[in-house]
């Protein structure tokens, strides 16, 4: 087997990870359903929901009977009842009548819509003014309006998020058929490598940085870790090590043995090992060059370089997208791996023609729009990752992305942090109060992508802009929260503010 690099670009490195096939499925139980990947599409056994409700506190009523009302010339109305939560009304709302309804509570017979308790005033307990005009079915959700039986909710392959599961309860679905979760391998190998807790460090000796850190990220990845340690940079040790990680693993990553040079352990191992088949041998990508691809009957095999920012840059572009392949999530790639913010370079960054150059930034806040300051350092530099919230690509036909240019920034986690913490330095900022949704999941990022092309708005204003729409869907949403803050509600034991 050849030593030297079979160079493949990014683009086809990640059209193999697209081929792989997910692993198998499993049933588990609805409350731990949450971030896994459907195995089959869900359909409603039910409408949801399966009786009509209302939508907002008020009264039950005819909608013909509140038709002309005014502030002016209010309609008057007899209370005939109340429905209580979680029971029918046993009568029937006849005209000129209406019965007091919490949120939630049953649409008793007779009626079509419910007038909100905002839009009326009593006159005494039994009689109410109507200031508005309701239409049929307004406040009121029908049979199925918001599920209908038969249908399909979500499809095979999506993964499920908080209120995904929040349906799933709804359609009362107590198991849930999902694709098994890869269990991971992380090894770390070199003769300089020492575990993480060693106090007294000798020359040339080094803590071990990959394992914890890729370990983490594998969690990230919704994978599951199972051994994870250090490996000496003896053959047989190591084709007894992978031997034994594959045995009782989908995926072995392997962290410091593929390079350039003499030593590419990583390839020898591979060589050791029947039916392994390589699939990348080098990748035009700094920085992480001599990364390893490998198939072993079904398994997969990931030799990383061993610097850290070299390690953590490959696993964010490619090992990530693979173990999301095998949890059975499609059309992934690195675009999908981090729901990149769109910004603006502050400074010019300097490519090389024929790579892909992935570089660190750090985000910051001027004005409306955010801004991307490259993080410069060598790939064994570890606090050049503490230091940045993520990172940008430059495409490989590209030499150079200027000052002012449009970029796509891909954070490292999804979890915990906060954009602009990364450090003290040039363009470190504060979290805007809608830093969090401004860019981010579902916004149409600017800048380059995995092709090179240029994708979504590049104007400069495209960050207020998202803003701007996350502040107005907000607002649209909570509606029902801020007309509870706003509006008078009249004394009326029976009937207590509902909010759903």
């Amino acid at each position: 087997m050849s030593t030297f690099l079979r160079v493949k670009s990014t683009r086809e490195v990640l059209e193999i990870v697209r081929k792989f096939q997910p692993l198998g499925a499993e049933t588990v139980p609805l409350g731990r359903a949450w971030g896994r990947v459907l195995a089959e599409p869900v359909h409603s056994r039910e409408p949801v929901p399966h009786f009509p409700r209302a939508t907002m506190d008020g009264y039950a009523v005819r909608a013909r009977d509140s038709f002309g009302a005014s502030e002016n010339l209010p309609a008057l109305l007899e209370v005939s009842g109340h429905v209580c939560m979680g029971e029918g009304y046993a009568g029937e709302v006849e005209p000129g009548k209406a019965v007091s309804i919490p949120t939630g509570g049953i649409l008793p017979a007779g009626a079509d819509a419910v007038v909100m308790i905002e839009f009326t005033h009593p006159l005494d307990e039994t009689t109410i003014e109507v200031f508005k005009p309701v239409a049929p079915g307004e406040n009121v959700l029908g049979i199925g309006e918001d599920i209908a039986e038969g249908q399909e909710v979500f499809p095979r392959g999506r993964r499920l998020r908080s209120q995904d599961v929040g349906v799933l309860a709804a359609l009362g679905l107590p198991e849930i058929p999902v694709y098994r979760r890869p269990r991971v391998a992380v090894l770390s190998t070199g003769d300089e490598i020492l575990p993480a807790f060693t106090r007294n460090l000798p020359p040339g000796k080094v803590r071990d940085i990959n394992s914890f850190t890729l370990a983490a990220m594998v969690e990230e990845s919704s994978a599951v870790v199972g051994t994870r340690g250090i490996l000496c940079d003896h053959l047989d040790s190591l084709v007894s090590a992978c031997c034994d990680a594959l045995d009782r693993h989908e995926v072995l990553i392997l962290s410091g043995g593929s390079s350039v040079g003499s030593r590419d352990l990583t390839i020898e191992v591979l060589e050791r090992l029947a039916d392994a088949q390589i699939l990348v041998h080098g990748i035009a990508v700094r920085p992480g060059k001599p990364t390893i691809l490998a198939r072993v009957d079904d398994k997969l095999v990931w030799g990383l370089p061993g610097q850290p920012v070299s390690a953590v840059m490959i696993f964010q572009t490619f090992v990530r997208p693979s173990l999301e392949r095998l949890q059975g999530l499609e059309g992934v790639d690195f675009a999908d791996s981090g729901f990149p913010r769109p910004a603006v370079l502050n400074r010019r960054l300097p490519s090389v023609h024929g790579r892909t150059d992935l570089v660190p930034v750090i985000l910051s806040r001027e004005d409306s729009t955010w801004l991307a300051t490259p993080v410069f350092g060598k790939s064994a530099m570890i606090h050049v990752l503490a230091r940045s919230d993520g990172y940008v690509l430059v495409p490989e036909h590209v030499e150079g992305l200027d000052q002012g240019t449009p970029v796509n920034v891909y954070p490292y986690s999804l979890r915990g942090g906060s954009v602009g913490q990364g450090g003290s330095g040039p363009g470190a900022g504060r979290l805007g109060s809608d830093g969090v949704k401004a860019g981010g999941r579902g916004a149409p990022p600017s800048g380059y992508g995995l092709t090179g092309e240029r994708t979504g708005s590049t104007s400069s204003t495209s960050s207020s802009t998202l803003t701007d729409r996350w502040m107005m869907s907000t607002l649209t949403t909570n509606r029902p929260f801020l007309g509870l803050w706003r509006r008078r509600i009249p004394q009326q034991p029976a009937m207590g503010p509902r909010m759903t």
